[in-house]
């Protein structure tokens, strides 16, 4: 290739890139006043005034805040949280013991796999092995994917059960 071509190919690299970057730069609507700070202090809203909200709108917003609060619980919460609810009294009881959940938050339904975490002890031949199972089945009842396998493990990181969700 020669010097005149990769100047060109460069240029017209070069060009795209620039043009990709401006398209995508605008915020789509053009009366909002961009904001390119990293933070806002606490007392601005979105409308870009410090002013506080009246009461009747801080009333109507207390729902969202349940909701975001609730999103914002752990995994292992919202796993206990959901058998409370919909277990059985076995199930209740074996989920008592959950500390941990890690990986059932974002799942792509190609190869979903979910941690659980317990204070049992013992391993495989220890107390675990059968509230393993029923840990395993209401995780499957809370999360649903079309290739998902959880996996049970006791306070020292040994395997318990596995199941698949």
């Amino acid at each position: 290739m020669g010097m005149k071509t990769k100047i060109a190919l460069g240029a017209v690299v070069g060009i795209a890139v620039i043009g990709a970057l401006s398209a995508n730069a605008g915020d789509g609507d053009g009366d909002a006043k961009s904001d390119n700070r990293t933070s806002a202090s606490a007392g601005e809203k979105a409308g870009g005034s410090s002013e506080a909200k009246p009461a009747e709108d801080k009333a109507a917003d207390d729902k969202p805040a349940e909701d975001e609060a609730e999103k914002k619980a752990s995994q292992a919460d919202q796993f206990k949280a959901f058998v409370q609810k919909n277990g059985t009294s076995k199930e209740k009881d074996a989920v008592s013991h959950v500390t941990k959940v890690q990986g059932a938050d974002e799942q792509n339904d190609i190869l979903d796999a979910a941690d659980v975490y317990t204070d049992f002890t013992g391993g495989i031949m220890g107390e675990g092995t059968g509230p393993a199972k029923l840990i395993a089945s209401a995780f499957a009842d809370w999360k649903d994917s079309e290739n998902g396998l959880v996996t049970i493990y006791d306070a020292d990181g040994e395997l318990l059960g596995n199941g698949q969700f």
